[in-house]
């Protein structure tokens, strides 16, 4: 298992930033896939990205390609998410989630996920 604490959401205007970070510590963070989910309130979990175990691949849900990047640095640790152009609807609680597998492939699933963190809430006021 590997513990995963995530940090830096807040409130913010539309159209603002914020960089979202995700401290593992336990099982060899480097050889794992990372990602990132959501939930607001009221609605399921859902995919936002995901980085391969060397942080050279990602992939982002649709609704945030192009505004959301996904980042990784082995040697502290900590994967990142940098949100710009923030909307009304990115409001959710953000939780960052380590894959099961050593050295996995990259996966939007989240039942293979097996470790998650308890969240950060962002909030995008109008």
């Amino acid at each position: 298992q590997v513990q995963l604490v995530e940090s830096g959401g807040g409130l913010v205007q539309a159209g603002g930033s914020l960089r979202l970070s995700c401290a593992a510590s336990g099982r060899t963070f480097s050889n794992y896939v990372m990602g990132w989910f959501r939930q607001a309130p009221g609605k399921e979990r859902e995919f936002v990205a995901v980085i391969n175990w060397s942080g050279g691949s990602t992939h982002y849900a649709d609704s945030v390609k192009g505004r959301f990047t996904i980042s990784r640095d082995n040697a502290k640790n900590t994967v990142y998410l940098q949100m710009n152009s923030l909307k009304p609807e990115d409001t959710a609680v953000y939780l960052c989630a380590a894959n099961r597998v050593w050295r996995g492939d990259i996966t939007t699933r989240e039942n293979d996920f097996g470790s998650w963190g308890q969240g950060t809430q962002v909030t995008v006021s109008s």
